[in-house]
């Protein structure tokens, strides 16, 4: 019998390859099954392991997920996604989950098979997700709301039970905003050009517009415009004077290559050389100076342009306090659910380096002492030779520095899902074993209390949008673990990174300068702080009124600080994002997957590097 189960699990993996294969319309595609993350990459599809034992809704979220993918592969191309897709981070993930929805919904429209094994993913997914029970739009995913809503214009499949209550929360406002737009999305349901049009348009009558950038259509218009007015203009152009012409226009090029060079090292000249007061030549409104945030060293070599426009809605808060404690129980127990698997790997790293950090504070011996503890190894001596004297030996401690780690976890909304249950979990490990090993651990969380400016940013448009006002959002920074407090009676407060609508955006550089100077307070020897982030910097707020690298120079220039001149060790991992170009200590990793292992490796490097064990010394009885 289990071999019978055994064959039919293999002969539905067989058969659900081949039938990918057909539908995505590609003989290259390779379809693998196993524990990992379900995912697409190139011509390569990982979908999850199916047993002979296997229920009917189990083989029909395999099938969903699998519907999906090959959709994707069959009927959108990457070159004109790219195209078309908006600068803005909230923008972007509308425009994301809006062509997700048209994807699907061709499968969806042209099969009803394939309609049933797409909800069946569905429910699964939003099933899992924890329910959210707030009733305020600005703390729920809107791209979610959006992209569910247009799949039931597009299939008329209503959303998932377990989603059912945000998209109520957001279908009355999208509707009244964008109504038409989105009864026009049908119309160009095959054509993924003329849809990403449409569902720029959607973005646009969202509110957000200014997160598009420019339109492409627009630019390729002017090409031709440009292409057809030097054509005409070559062909009245008399033969003799072509050459002068061309001469002339390239001279004319370098002038203003020249000038543009000269202006551009103005600019950054009057920039790191200017003082935020004067920076647009006016007061703050209420005529106060704009507050700027203390660096970890005051020096002259750094930069004066970071500000920040108003910092009296910044927020430092525990976790506790965010929400009750029945909440809190009920998160945990969802991360618990979620990562049971997992728990097992990052618990088998953990112990391995709990391992490495003993091992260095193992302790050594000296020998051949006249007192102290009687050696029994050599008490044969005494047996042979009566006259031979008594070996003690003493028992010497390893030195092993009292250390401190802080883990400073990023919170923004991109690190939704896998990414922050991953390094929730990691991060409540890693905190125990390292406890055990007598090494106290800071788990802290950095994101900003609003989408999109909060009530700073309100505070600027009455104030009369001065020019150049720095940061623009409320920052909100989460104690999720003290350094003193036991990891028992922390263990609940990590679960409230799984709340939706906690996640927004990151502003990195102060939330870096926060996590250091708390370490900067302690009173131990050794002092690490860890940093998790999955991306730059990014409040769509603060960029929009400033220069677009503005939280990331600062960011630089905070990091610089550090490494240079600062007792705190640092050091950073980047799950899908290079920090490597940020962080001179830092390692990239891939997959959410990989998180535990890399956080182990790192810690361990870290102690190995500092801490190496002592050989035992000898010493001999004259």
């Amino acid at each position: 019998m289990a071999a019978e189960k055994i064959d039919r699990a293999e002969r539905f993996k067989e058969v659900l390859g081949t039938a990918m294969k057909s539908m995505a319309h590609d003989a290259e595609l390779t379809v693998s099954f196993g524990n990992e993350q379900p995912q697409l990459v190139g011509h390569k599809i990982k979908l999850p392991q199916v047993s002979g034992a296997a229920t009917e809704k189990d083989i029909a979220i395999t099938r969903g997920l699998a519907d999906s993918f090959t959709l994707k592969l069959a009927n959108h191309s990457d070159a004109v996604h790219g195209k078309y897709i908006p600068e803005g981070k909230n923008a972007r993930a509308v425009f994301e989950a809006v062509e997700q929805a048209r994807i699907e919904a061709i499968g969806a429209r042209a099969m009803e098979g394939v309609a049933n094994n797409l909800s069946a993913m569905l429910d699964d997914r939003y099933g899992k997700m924890v329910v959210n029970r707030s009733s305020n739009r600005k703390d729920t995913p809107l791209e979610e709301a959006v992209g569910l809503i247009v799949r039931e214009k597009l299939t008329g499949l209503k959303p998932p039970a377990a989603a059912q209550a945000y998209v109520d929360l957001w279908r009355d406002w999208v509707e009244q905003k964008a109504g038409p737009k989105l009864a026009g999305l049908e119309d160009a349901l095959l054509d993924q050009q003329a849809f990403a049009r449409a569902s720029r348009d959607l973005i646009a009558a969202l509110d957000m517009a200014d997160e598009l950038g420019e339109d492409p259509d627009q630019g390729e218009e002017n090409e031709e415009q440009d292409a057809e007015d030097d054509s005409g203009k070559n062909s009245d152009q008399p033969q003799g004077e072509e050459q002068e012409s061309e001469q002339s226009a390239a001279e004319q090029m370098e002038d203003a290559e020249g000038e543009s060079e000269a202006a551009e090292m103005e600019a950054q000249q009057i920039d790191s050389d200017e003082s935020p007061d004067d920076a647009d030549g006016e007061e703050m409104p209420d005529g106060e100076e704009p507050w700027r945030p203390q660096l970890p060293f005051s020096s002259l070599a750094n930069d004066n342009f970071y500000r920040v426009y108003s910092n009296q809605f910044d927020e430092e808060i525990c976790a506790e306090d965010l929400c009750d404690a029945e909440e809190l129980t009920r998160l945990r127990a969802y991360l618990d659910k979620q990562l049971s698997n997992l728990q097992g790997v990052v618990a088998r790293l953990a112990n391995r380096l709990q391992r490495r950090l003993m091992a260095q504070q193992n302790r050594s011996w000296d020998f051949d002492l006249e007192e102290g503890v009687l050696d029994a190894a050599r008490l044969t001596r005494v047996i042979t030779d009566p006259l031979h004297a008594l070996s003690f030996k003493v028992e010497q401690d390893t030195k092993f520095r009292d250390t401190v780690v802080t883990l400073l976890l990023d919170n923004s909304g991109s690190m939704r899902g896998r990414p922050i249950t991953v390094a929730a979990t990691c991060a409540d490990i890693l905190a125990r074993t390292l406890e055990r090993c007598g090494v106290k651990v800071e788990i802290l969380g950095f994101t900003t209390r609003a989408w999109k400016g909060g009530q700073a940013r309100e505070k600027w448009l009455a104030g009369g949008k001065s020019a150049n006002p720095g940061r623009l959002n409320d920052l909100r920074h989460i104690i999720y673990k003290a350094a003193d407090e036991p990891w028992r009676r922390a263990r609940k407060n990590l679960g409230l990174m799984m709340r939706e609508g906690l996640l927004k955006e990151n502003i990195d550089g102060e939330a870096l300068i926060w996590a250091h100077n708390r370490l900067l307070a302690r009173q131990e020897q050794r002092r690490i702080l860890m940093v998790i982030s999955d991306g730059a910097p990014v409040d769509d707020s603060t960029l929009s009124v400033n220069s677009g690298n503005y939280l990331e120079r600062h960011l630089r220039q905070v990091i610089a600080d550090i490494e240079g001149r600062s007792p705190v060790e640092l050091i950073a991992v980047g799950i899908g994002h290079d920090v490597t170009r940020y962080y001179k200590r830092a390692v990239t990793i891939i997959d959410a997957e990989e998180l535990g292992g890399a956080m182990t490796e790192k810690l361990a490097e870290l102690f190995e590097e500092h801490d190496q064990q002592p050989q035992p010394r000898r010493r001999t009885r004259h």
